[in-house]
């Protein structure tokens, strides 16, 4: 079990998830306040994006466009100046809660669902993973994952992982020139641990959130975890950053449940040195 510090860099927030490095600056989603946030300095941020939906997966196409998940409404929205617009409608293909995504450098975007109505306690049930085009035309990519959540582009853009959050394990599959997804298969077996947002360092591993047992830790190909970070709470996302790409920021929160956040806002973006820096590639963190 890893003794490193852990600062609390910004706290107050409802439910932090879906961290992101991007132009030298940390962005998150607060997804039960409904707002989209980039940090300004350390203890506050600013509000880029109300997203009445709630926001999560957020990424960037070539154009230089931010694209933010509306989680309730099952859509892909587009920011373009000051005016929002839908990317692409998810409706037709699934039933539930959009949730995570992962943008590729061509501007692809890989986008899951919980594939049941979580906040009702329905029984869990197989669910889709959808490819978005940069046009805004969607298309299911792979069928019968177990709440497909944190993804990351590995391999120098030849892969995509996808955590599954349910299935206690990270999924490996080839990602081919036309966006179709090959070759699935378990990448890391993570059982007992339950993976939910996940980022990619430069020798490959991956760091992946917990918040069962309220951590991150780090994992090789072949090999399973190899370290282990203690947080403060239940721990959500994370992303390497920061001016050398060391920093680990990590997305925790007491509780996931809506109004209970909201009411606490418990949630806080942590932050720790590692070893291991951030890929040149900013494709890898999703």
């Amino acid at each position: 079990m890893s003794e490193r510090r852990i600062d609390v860099l910004l706290d107050g927030l409802a439910f932090p998830e879906c961290l992101r490095w991007h132009n030298d600056r940390l962005w998150f989603s607060d997804v039960f306040d409904r707002t989209v946030h980039v940090v300004s300095s350390p203890g506050k941020s600013n509000v880029v994006l109300e997203v009445e939906g709630q926001p999560s997966g957020l990424g960037w196409l070539p154009d230089g466009h931010l694209i933010v998940v509306s989680m309730v409404d099952r859509q892909v929205l587009r920011l373009e100046g000051r005016s929002v617009k839908v990317h692409a409608d998810l409706r037709p293909f699934f039933d539930y809660n959009a949730n995570e995504m992962v943008v590729t450098d061509t501007g692809r975007a890989y986008v899951g669902t919980f594939g049941f109505d979580i906040d009702s306690g329905d029984t869990p049930s197989p669910a889709p993973l959808v490819c978005v085009e940069p046009d805004g035309t969607a298309w299911i990519v792979a069928e019968g994952l177990q709440f497909p959540n944190g993804a990351v582009v590995a391999d120098g853009g030849d892969t995509l992982l996808v955590a599954e959050s349910y299935g206690q394990r990270i999924s490996a599959y080839d990602l081919q020139p036309d966006g179709s997804l090959t070759n699935p298969r378990v990448w890391g077996e993570l059982k007992p641990n339950v993976p939910d947002g996940m980022c990619i360092d430069a020798d490959g591993a991956v760091w992946v959130s917990d918040p069962v047992s309220q951590g991150v830790m780090r994992v090789q190909r072949g090999v399973g975890a190899v370290e282990w970070i203690d947080t403060s709470q239940p721990a959500y996302g994370c992303v390497l950053g920061g001016t050398d790409g060391r920093t680990l920021f990590i997305a925790t929160s007491e509780s996931s449940e809506p109004e209970r956040s909201v009411q606490m806002r418990s949630g806080r973006i942590e932050a720790t040195k590692v070893d291991v820096p951030a890929p040149a590639s900013p494709v890898s963190v999703g």
